[in-house]
């Protein structure tokens, strides 16, 4: 698989996007507004990005999310 270059910026909204949804699925969040907001505030900047406007893009969404998980279970 070849690695794509992505903007820090783009996988850190994703790292954090991860972490809202997880928080989100918890049973009984005790900030489930809070959480909501954050997830749909998230959703925009990533779906919005620059870097989906660059040639082939918008196939390496699922590259995004598997790279945001590796960093995720490294920290």
């Amino acid at each position: 698989m070849e690695q794509t270059p992505f903007p820090r910026d783009l996988v850190r909204f994703q790292v954090d996007w991860n972490r809202t949804y997880d928080a989100l699925a918890a049973p009984c969040p005790v900030t489930y507004a809070a959480h909501r907001r954050r997830l749909l505030r998230l959703s925009a900047l990533l779906w919005r990005h620059p870097f989906w406007s660059r040639p082939g893009g918008t196939a390496a969404r699922a590259d995004l999310r598997r790279e945001a998980r590796l960093l995720e279970r490294q920290s």
